[in-house]
C-alpha cells in the first residue's frame, strides 16, 4: 500500500508592502510563510507563550503593566496575554495587513477572536521598526516575535531593530524597569551581548526544547530606571 501524506493547501496568498505572504493548511496545522521562508504554525506555541510569561515575571509588580506585542503571527502571544487578567491594555503592531485580516475575518481566528475582542486590546496596522522610533507611548514590556531571531531576519530592513539603535528606540518606548523580550529560533549569545552593550540589564536568556534542532529562546533585557 503506498503511503499518504498531508499536503499543505494554500488558504490565501498576497503581495504585501514587504513580499508575498501566505497561509496553509497542512493537516490540522495553519502556516504562515513570507517570501517563501517559513515563520510560524500553530503546532505548540511554548515559546510564544514564554515570550509574554517571561516579560511579566521581570517586571516589577506594577499594576496592570502595559504590553506592546512585536507581531501578530499565529495570534498565540496575543491569547496567552489576554489570558492573564494582570496585563492592562495590551498593543500589537502588524505590518501584513493579510495577518490581521486573517485573524479578524479567516482561518486564524480560532486562535485569535477571543482576544482581539478583548477590550484591553488594539491592533495597529504599522511597521514595528518605524512605529518604535515614531510613537509617543510608552509601555512596560515590549514582545518581540517578528523574525525567527535577530539573525534570521524576515526582511532586510528589520535587522536594524536588533542594532545599537534599534534597541535604543525598543528602550525608549520602555518604561523606566521595563521588560525587553526577544523571540528566537536559536539561542544567541551575540545578542546577550548587544543587549548589554545597549545598557540594558538583567540580560538572560530563557530557552524552550524542541523535538529536533537546537531549543527556541526567549532574550530578556530589562531597562534601567
Amino acid at each position: 500500500m503506498t503511503a499518504v501524506y498531508d499536503t499543505p493547501v494554500v488558504l490565501d496568498r498576497r503581495d504585501g508592502p514587504y513580499g508575498e505572504v501566505v497561509l496553509r493548511r497542512h493537516g490540522a496545522l495553519l502556516q504562515i510563510i513570507a517570501n517563501g521562508c517559513f515563520l510560524m504554525d500553530t503546532s505548540d506555541g511554548r515559546s510564544e507563550r514564554l515570550l509574554v510569561d517571561a516579560a511579566r515575571a521581570a517586571l516589577d509588580g506594577r499594576p496592570a503593566p502595559g504590553l506592546l506585542l512585536g507581531g501578530l503571527g499565529v495570534g498565540f502571544s496575543l491569547a496567552h496575554a489576554t489570558a492573564d487578567p494582570r496585563w492592562g491594555r495590551i498593543t500589537v503592531v502588524e505590518r501584513e495587513p493579510a495577518v490581521i485580516d486573517w485573524h479578524r475575518d479567516g482561518p486564524l481566528a480560532e486562535v485569535s477572536a477571543g482576544a482581539l475582542a478583548d477590550p484591553r486590546t488594539s491592533v495597529v496596522e504599522a511597521d514595528l521598526v518605524t512605529y518604535v522610533n515614531e510613537t509617543s507611548d510608552t509601555f512596560d514590556a515590549l514582545c518581540l516575535d517578528i523574525d525567527n531571531g535577530p539573525g534570521w531576519t524576515v526582511t532586510e530592513d528589520n535587522g536594524s531593530l536588533y542594532a545599537p539603535a534599534g534597541l535604543a528606540a525598543c528602550a525608549r518606548v520602555l518604561r523606566p524597569g521595563g521588560v525587553l523580550a526577544v523571540w528566537s529560533a536559536e539561542p544567541s549569545p551575540e545578542f546577550e551581548g548587544s543587549l548589554r552593550n545597549a545598557g540594558f540589564r538583567q540580560v538572560r536568556t530563557e530557552e524552550v526544547p524542541v523535538a529536533r534542532g537546537v531549543p527556541d529562546a526567549v532574550h530578556l533585557g530589562v531597562r534601567p530606571g
